[in-house]
């Protein structure tokens, strides 16, 4: 009975572990203090988690010439470690 339990247990983590299935945590950070609802950038939604960003504007960051917006300070950090891989 035991092994059954050890096999079933480890076939459910082998299956859950996909190195493609990234999960990105939203971090409650404190709104900037510039007014970004005035700001205009070239997206709609988040490169890095495809939240629509229209209502949740937080933060921005300038690439290649062009201000992207983000959601959240975890999905602007994520985006500069490198842009070409969520601009795709």
């Amino acid at each position: 009975m035991k092994f059954f339990f050890l096999m079933t247990l480890f076939a459910v983590l082998i299956s859950s572990c996909n190195p493609k299935d990234i999960e990105v945590k939203h971090v409650q950070t404190a709104t900037p203090k510039e007014n970004l609802k005035n700001i205009t950038v070239v997206n709609a939604e988040d490169p890095v988690c495809k939240m629509k960003t229209a209502d949740h504007l937080k933060f921005t960051a300038e690439y290649n010439g062009k201000r992207y917006g983000f959601c959240s300070l975890s999905c602007k950090n994520q985006f500069m470690k490198n842009p070409e891989k969520f601009l795709k």
